[in-house]
């Protein structure tokens, strides 16, 4: 960020755990930026800092408050709060297989995404469940209560990555071998929209350009490609282009090469796969989480442990880091916010906690994600979408 800017002019955002790394860096970097250490150097939170930030919310809410660790029964995971910097406050908002604001909150919240509503806000939520996967939204008033909540997309499978376009709709993709890409309406007004054009495959990661309204995506292949899609019109995706990622492993200067027949459905005599139809398309490790910020494309190989950027006015292809977490995923859940051009870890959760759907309010003061918990022998803790409500532009403050 440019010095004598006021950070809270600057947009937060969150990136997932396994791009957290590559926030930090441009290509050729291998450094985190000073003064921004973990927080779990902070120790344990202070309850006094933990107790309500405000008048309690509707009856779909927990109390801003610390329950303590230690206990298996806590309605809200203690790895959470212990890793809560001091001034920082969580609440849930929202419980797998109980209602909030009037509808039924998903079993696996995946991908999420913030909008500005009028004078509050909309918080959606993908549902990764096989067959009944969908989008779930949450409208908020101006002091954090709960208007109501809804489904915008339903009979969906697997949705699990997503990003929200410039033109305020939360585009969702399937997360299956024929897998296609629904462009959904923030008020569930209007009806979901397929939009075919973006490729039938396995959706691993989403991501917009705002400048350009192009659409990046991955593919979580062991040997997935890297997608783009161009729209014929800008804020339309209904008609497009889609190409993919071509040139030779370990090149910089890349290619794009049209995709023939981005819908083909597998039943059509002489088949061929989206994915096999391009010679020469680049070959990665398994795609994964996909983020655009600053011109660049991060992207994670999930197979090797690698963050790539793509430089979208270069047209090249750089490696920012050879191990962004362990390769096949991470045990521990985690993300960092993003300013400007300035980075800062804000929460790893340890205990084999999974953090989804990390998204900020429009003003930047609360933050919303889902935990879904480890699996193990003993009856699991209930899946749980928190607010984080807190100084968060401190964090950027020299």
């Amino acid at each position: 960020m440019v010095q004598g800017t006021s950070v809270r002019s600057v947009a937060l955002s969150a990136l997932p755990g396994s791009l957290w790394r590559a926030a930090f860096a441009r290509p050729g970097d291998g450094g985190e930026p000073p003064g921004h250490e973990p927080y779990e150097s902070y120790g344990p939170p202070d309850r006094e800092l933990h107790k309500s930030y405000g008048p309690p919310g509707p009856e779909s809410y927990e109390p801003y408050e610390s329950y303590g660790p230690g206990d298996p029964d806590d309605p809200f995971p203690a790895d959470v709060l212990r890793a809560l910097p001091p001034g920082f406050a969580a609440r849930v908002v929202a419980r797998s297989g109980e209602r909030a604001g009037g509808v039924v909150w998903p079993a696996a919240p995946d991908d999420g995404g913030c909008f500005p509503d009028e004078d509050g806000w909309i918080y959606v939520s993908n549902c990764a469940l096989p067959l009944l996967g969908g989008v779930t939204a949450l409208r908020f008033a101006p002091d954090g209560t709960l208007r109501g909540g809804y489904r915008i997309l339903s009979g969906a499978d697997r949705c699990g990555p997503g990003a929200a376009t410039p033109w305020h709709t939360w585009i969702s993709g399937e997360r299956t071998p024929y897998g296609r890409v629904f462009e959904c309406d923030l008020y569930g007004r209007r009806a979901p929209m397929p939009r075919l054009g973006m490729g039938l495959f396995t959706h691993a990661g989403v991501a917009c350009d705002p400048d350009r309204g192009v659409v990046y995506l991955t593919e979580g292949e062991p040997d997935g490609c890297l997608y783009r899609f161009r729209p014929d019109d800008r804020g339309d995706l209904t008609t497009g282009v889609l190409e993919v990622l071509a040139g030779d492993p370990g090149e910089e200067s890349v290619t794009w090469e049209r995709v023939p027949i981005p819908a083909l459905p597998d039943h059509v005599p002489h088949y061929v796969p989206l994915r096999e139809q391009v010679r020469g398309a680049r070959r990665f490790a398994g795609g994964g989480d996909c983020h655009f910020s600053d011109g660049l494309v991060r992207f994670v190989t999930e197979g090797d442990g690698r963050v790539w950027a793509y430089d979208a006015a270069r047209e090249c292809l750089t490696v920012l880091h050879e191990t962004a977490g362990t390769p096949g995923g991470c045990a521990d859940g985690g993300f960092t916010l993003v300013a400007g051009d300035r980075a800062a870890p804000f929460l790893r959760v340890t205990g084999g906690w999974a953090v989804t759907g990390p998204a900020m309010s429009p003003d930047g003061d609360r933050l919303y994600f889902s935990c879904r918990p480890s699996r193990s022998g003993r009856p699991a803790p209930a899946v749980v979408t928190v607010e984080v409500r807190g100084p968060f532009h401190d964090l950027f403050r020299a």
